[in-house]
């Protein structure tokens, strides 16, 4: 059974000519630095790339992401938060995503739609069938052609986020308990295998030239022509 938009909610068909890649993960995975390896590598083979990020990108999305992830907003309601993802989503399908795919661009996103799921899905407890249509909205029916999920235990993620950023610098969500991001680890692992051929878990424990490799790999494997050759 497909998502039931209200009446007057565009669905958008695209002229996709780009390819759009996404990349997950709990905190402290490393799915920032292979999103920007991506990007390095495919740019060094002649492609168009667009490199960004959610909650964020273009300036009322980054705006949006300031209140997203402020501490001092520990009050902010569930709703609250998924609505303010959605509004940033919206804007940043819109004014990027979108204009850039259909130009041929490849778009690699440093999160996107799969976040909601398992952060106020799983984490939150947001019931999966509203996460859908609003995230379809948000969207208007944009899914990425291939997400990299960049999996590690909870601990080992937790660890590497406190070693390498100040306490100041922790934000509301990475500020959250132990119980909470496990939550948010099973519900992408629970998303991979209802998506197998769109969503790749990576080995996030292996050193990070060796997490480059498989995902140039696997995505090469999937786009030939990005082979290089």
């Amino acid at each position: 059974m497909g998502v039931r938009l209200p009446p007057g909610v565009p669905f958008y068909i695209m002229n996709k000519k780009g390819l759009f890649v996404t990349f997950e993960g709990i905190e402290g995975c490393g799915k920032s630095t292979q999103a920007r390896l991506l990007a390095e590598s495919l740019r060094n083979l002649g492609l168009s790339v667009l490199l960004t990020r959610e909650p964020g990108g273009p300036r009322i999305s980054e705006e949006i992401r300031t209140i997203l992830l402020n501490k001092e907003f520990n009050e902010m309601n569930r709703l609250t938060e998924v609505f303010l993802y959605m509004a940033s989503r919206a804007q940043h399908t819109l004014e990027w995503i979108i204009p850039a795919i259909e130009k041929g661009q490849i778009v690699i996103c440093d999160r996107y739609y799969d976040s909601t799921y398992a952060y106020q899905g799983a984490a939150r407890e947001i019931p999966e069938y509203e996460i859908e249509t609003i995230n379809t909205i948000a969207t208007t029916g944009l899914k990425p052609d291939v997400t990299y999920i960049i999996d590690v235990p909870v601990e080992i993620g937790l660890e590497r986020l406190h070693n390498g950023t100040k306490a100041e610098d922790i934000d509301r969500l990475e500020s959250e308990d132990i119980d909470f991001h496990r939550r948010v680890r099973a519900g992408y692992l629970k998303l991979a295998k209802k998506e197998p051929d769109r969503v790749v878990v990576i080995d996030g424990t292996k050193n990070i030239e060796e997490i480059h490799k498989d995902i140039m790999k696997n995505i090469k494997q999937r786009y030939k022509d990005l082979s290089g050759e």
